[in-house]
């Protein structure tokens, strides 16, 4: 069962990231702003759904469907990656730079300071 409910979160996942990048590529810039979207609004989901979570037991066959499925297939870090590899190739190194400290500093914010006890 949980190997069908990370299917579909992942394909839910996917749908949506792939969405979000449509949306994204209206505006012209050489910034991956639609893959630090992504990850930032699946940290945020991954955040407060395990929250949520916790206080609720009846509902943990939720984990697998959004936070391993949904949350894996909405966020990238292997688009990141070759994202930030091409910045860097085309010369462009202060984006590429910036494209690694935003993301990372906004998505280990996001855990760190909501997960603060």
């Amino acid at each position: 069962m949980n190997a069908l409910l990370i299917f579909i979160g992942g394909g839910l996942g996917s749908i949506s990231r792939y969405g979000l990048s449509l949306l994204f590529a209206r505006t012209i810039t050489t910034f991956p702003i639609a893959t630090m979207f992504s990850n930032v609004f699946a940290t945020l989901i991954l955040v407060f759904v395990s929250a949520y979570l916790v206080r609720k037991p009846d509902l943990q066959w939720l984990q697998p469907l959004i936070l391993v499925g949904f949350c894996g297939g909405f966020s990238t870090f292997s688009t990141f990656s070759l994202e930030t590899m091409h910045l860097f190739h085309s010369g462009q190194v202060l984006l590429g730079t910036l494209n690694i400290l935003l993301s990372l500093s906004i998505c280990f914010g996001l855990i760190y300071f909501l997960t603060k006890p």
